[in-house]
This record gives C-alpha cells, sequence and structure tokens, in this order.
C-alpha cells in the first residue's frame, strides 16, 4: 500500500487534540510513576507502549505495591480487556487488502479516543489516517508522563502531593459520564470501594499481596455484573 499524504494529514489534524488531552492525564501518570520508584526513561518507555491511562496507572500501583511481572501484566491484560472488541470492530472498518503489518501496527496503538476517530472516518479506513494520529498521541502521552516524573524530582513534596490529586480526576472522569446514564455501573463503583476496602484491612486476607487482590477483585466483580446484568445484543 502506497504511502497517503493526504490522509496522513488529516490524522495529523485530529491527533494534535488527542495528543495535547493525552500530555495533561499522562503528567498526572508521572507523579505515580516517581512514587513508584520508576525514574523519567522508565517511564517514558511505559507510557510510549502503552497508551491507557487506567492500565497504565494499574501497573505503577501494582510496581509500587512490590507486584511480580505476572501480576503487572495479567492486571494490565484485564484492564485493557475492552481494546479487543474495539480492535475487532476497527479491523471491519479496514480494506480487505490492508495486510497484516498494517492491522497490527493499528492495533498496537489502539485507544478509546484514536478508536473514535478511526471509526469517525467516512468510508473505509486508511492506515495512515490512524498513523497519522498515533506520530502525535504517542509522543504526547509519552512527553507528558516523562515532565510528570521529572516535575515529581524538583518539587517540593507537597507540590507533588497536589499534583497527585490530578489522577483523582482522571477517574473520575473515567467513570462519572457511564455512570451517569447506566444504573449498573453507578451501583458497582460504591461495591467496588467497599470491596477493595475490605479486602484490604480484613485480617483474612492480610497474607495475600495487593497486586493479586487487586486482580481477583476486578475478575470476580466484572464476572458477577457480566453474568447478573448482561446486556442485549443490540446495547453492546
Amino acid at each position: 500500500m502506497k504511502f497517503d499524504k493526504q490522509q496522513y494529514r488529516f490524522g495529523l489534524r485530529d491527533g494534535l487534540p488527542i495528543a495535547l488531552g493525552y500530555f495533561a492525564v499522562a503528567f498526572a501518570l508521572g507523579i505515580a510513576a516517581k512514587n513508584a520508584g520508576l525514574n523519567a526513561l522508565q517511564a517514558g518507555i511505559a507510557s510510549f507502549l502503552l497508551n491507557a491511562s487506567a492500565g497504565e496507572y494499574a501497573g505503577f500501583t501494582l510496581i509500587a505495591a512490590g507486584a511480580t511481572y505476572g501480576e503487572v501484566a495479567l492486571m494490565t491484560l484485564i484492564t485493557n480487556a475492552r481494546y479487543f472488541l474495539m480492535s475487532c470492530s476497527l479491523s471491519q472498518k479496514l480494506d480487505q487488502s490492508v495486510s497484516v503489518w498494517h492491522r497490527m501496527i493499528i492495533g498496537f496503538d489502539v485507544t478509546d479516543e484514536i478508536f473514535g476517530v478511526s471509526m469517525a472516518v467516512p468510508g473505509k479506513l486508511c492506515p495512515y489516517y490512524t498513523y497519522g494520529v498515533m506520530s502525535l498521541a504517542m509522543p504526547g502521552w509519552a512527553s507528558g508522563t516523562v515532565l510528570g516524573v521529572l516535575a515529581g524530582s524538583v518539587l517540593p513534596l507537597r507540590v507533588v502531593s497536589a499534583l497527585s490529586v490530578g489522577l483523582f480526576g482522571m477517574f473520575i472522569a473515567i467513570i462519572v459520564p457511564p455512570a451517569r446514564t447506566n444504573k449498573v455501573i453507578a451501583a458497582l463503583i460504591p461495591i467496588c470501594f467497599a470491596l477493595s476496602f475490605a479486602a484490604d484491612r480484613l485480617s483474612l486476607f492480610s497474607g495475600i499481596s495487593t497486586g493479586v487482590k487487586t486482580i481477583a477483585l476486578t475478575v470476580v466483580i466484572s464476572v458477577a455484573a457480566a453474568l447478573l446484568f448482561p446486556k442485549k445484543e443490540e446495547q453492546v
């Protein structure tokens, strides 16, 4: 497939606001990475390879808790599982002539925002459009994380603690919109908080690592919600 300069420029145009938003969110993730003991290079590489706020924050949290590699990998897989569905949907947007290599490169950076703008393209999706979006989105995310780590290294402890509040704002922005339109999600949020608190405080679970408890709660709550409140096919 020949390079499509026009589609690539369109991708750069639509990727600029995404990159700016990523930079702001990733700055807060940099603070979390600093608190987990990562330096700027390590955090930058992690962010460049994983453009996912919830998944990356979960990874940094498990690293800070001393979790094993397996626990971090499994939790990241579970947290980012929705991207499997997005990738399947996005593959239908591509022409059958698009090679496996192009599909793999696009699949490497399927995020909520990149998926949204790619699906909104009229007609079939040209891979070079998504490449244009990725060209700005990925550096924006990684550079925001690096700057967050550097800021956490030079700023006073009180300022760093204050900036950490941005992480809570990030998660509020993630959970509030769907909770306002879905009663099941709205009910599950306080249940998740309560169960997480109980798992952390009860002596029954004291011998289990934080990483294992987080993974177990995620799987159990997700499966229970799916079984008790299944969505009809037309709602998915």
